[in-house]
């Protein structure tokens, strides 16, 4: 086995059910890994839309997961610090928490990513994508990544 993200909401490539969009009841979909390297002490997760017409749209930041934690239930709350101390950053919404998809037309792809890090990171809830990192650098130890896509009806 090798460190891997899935979903028991969708498989990678696969349409995300509306569900966990903007047309649904927007909340996070259930995420599970395997197999993190030797050494990980917190996970984090970047949840993006690189097709979205501005440019990438960030759609979950969420970092210090626990080093023994193997996924994520469905419908996480959207609370700054979670009960895990698991912290929310900043989406492109400028909210903490997730925003599912909402493309305003055609078929985009989102990608959650996974990282093992081989710190606890010193970063307060509510940074957005690029200040996590920034925090990053230098510590991970591996990453993985599941894709699903979303259609605008």
């Amino acid at each position: 086995m090798s460190f891997q993200l899935t979903s028991t909401a969708f498989a990678a490539g696969q349409p995300i059910p509306a569900r966990y969009s903007c047309l649904g009841q927007d909340v996070s979909p259930p995420l599970a890994w395997t197999d993190p390297p030797q050494g990980t002490q917190s996970f984090a997760l970047i949840a993006d839309d690189p097709d979205a017409p501005v440019g990438t749209w960030v759609h979950w930041v969420l970092y210090n997961l626990p080093a023994d934690s193997l996924g994520l239930p469905e419908d996480v709350p959207s609370e700054d610090t979670l009960a895990d101390g698991s912290r929310h950053g900043q989406n492109s919404w400028g909210r903490v928490g997730y925003g599912g998809p909402c493309p305003p037309s055609g078929t985009h792809r989102y990608f959650f990513r996974l990282y093992a890090l081989d710190t606890h990171l010193d970063l307060p809830a509510g940074k957005d994508k690029k200040q996590l990192l920034k925090a990053m650098e230098g510590h991970v130890l591996a990453q993985a990544e599941l894709m699903g896509t979303f259609t605008r009806p």
